[in-house]
């Protein structure tokens, strides 16, 4: 390679300002600016630019920093600013996966769904994040070796023999010893541990029909007070003759639905002082349950009464009129012998033969 041929290769790969010039600079007959500037330049002219930069900090007066006073200044504003145009704004309405713009997740303090919170820490989810999660992941814990493959399973519903001409296309039958298609259970890990989902508070006055409807109303007070939420109003939905009740006419019922801080307190408040003071209770029968992993058990009038907030108050309720209720508890198990686990390791009893 001849010598000029680095060269050359060195003037691509460095900046224009750092490659030699191949003009000598002494036959140069331009005038540059630069030049002329600064042969012609009086030191005078030097003076009038500014000296101060943005890189040097500047003083201010101990006034100026005291009247600096945004809080005070924003009580003074009449109206609201105007809101900027670089601003999110949570899509009103959800167009679909596809949709260019996506709503963001209700945790997101910019959703339209955020709810703060939570601002306290419940004794019983206290007591599930530190002792039960783990302790139900270990006794539920099945352990594969490295290298395990489970046996295939038989599908759940059966097909037809094909015997008989009427048997194609006909849909499968349902597997044996029963129609009822029960859920999948799946292996307990660190991901699906059973929890709380919610609490509902159902109670049913047939008073309501057969009197007036300050029994609701006071049901509705009873059930309100206990779950600290809004409660709903229910007509029936069939006829009973010995009440008097039709269908569609007759409000007859209230529902509280309870869910995060609300279910917790209302949760550790049942198990803590309600259930120990209930005379002679062997505790919730292992039938209970609806196969899916939610439990439901009631309560007499007189054991709604232990409540606090109706035995701190409880002139205020007349007390024939002090309601029963029943409670469901809805698990995320699959099944009641796991949501029996999770309760009984809550403080929950249960008697009885346990019906899975």
């Amino acid at each position: 390679m001849p010598a000029s041929e680095p060269s050359r290769y060195l003037a691509r790969s460095l900046p224009r300002a750092f490659v030699p010039s191949a003009r000598p600079q002494g036959f140069c007959l331009r005038r540059n600016v630069s030049d002329q500037a600064s042969s012609k330049a009086a030191p005078a002219d030097l003076n009038e630019l500014e000296s101060a930069t943005s890189l040097s900090s500047t003083t201010l007066s101990e006034a100026s920093v005291k009247s600096f006073d945004p809080i005070a200044r924003t009580k003074t504003r009449k109206k609201q600013l105007p809101r900027s145009r670089y601003q999110f704004r949570s899509p009103k309405y959800d167009r679909g996966p596809l949709h260019p713009h996506q709503p963001p997740p209700p945790s997101d303090p910019s959703s339209r769904l955020y709810v703060p919170g939570p601002f306290s820490l419940p004794r019983v989810e206290q007591t599930y994040q530190s002792t039960v999660a783990s302790d139900i992941l270990t006794l539920c814990y099945v352990h594969n070796p490295p290298g395990f493959k489970p046996p295939p399973k038989a599908p759940r519903l059966r097909s037809w023999d094909d015997s008989s001409p009427y048997h194609k296309n006909r849909p499968l039958r349902g597997p044996r010893g029963g129609d009822v298609l029960r859920l999948l259970r799946k292996p307990i890990n660190f991901n699906n541990v059973p929890e709380l989902e919610r609490i509902t508070i159902h109670s049913y006055v047939k008073q309501a029909a057969q009197e007036n409807s300050s029994w609701l109303h006071v049901a509705g007070m009873a059930v309100q007070a206990i779950s600290n939420a809004r409660v709903e109003t229910f007509k029936s939905k069939t006829s009973v003759a010995t009440w008097s009740i039709a269908p569609g006419r007759d409000t007859v019922a209230v529902k509280a639905e309870l869910r995060g801080e609300d279910m917790l307190h209302f949760f550790g408040k049942l198990v803590d002082v309600v259930m120990p003071r209930i005379k002679d209770w062997e505790g919730v029968k292992g039938s209970s349950g609806d196969s899916s992993g939610n439990i439901t058990f009631g309560l007499e009038p007189e054991n709604v009464a232990l409540f606090p907030e109706i035995e701190v108050n409880y002139d205020m309720y007349p007390p024939k009129m002090i309601p029963g209720c029943h409670i469901t508890i809805h698990t995320s198990a699959k099944t009641d012998k796991d949501a029996r686990l999770l309760l009984s390791a809550m403080g929950i009893p249960f008697y009885g033969k346990m019906v899975d």
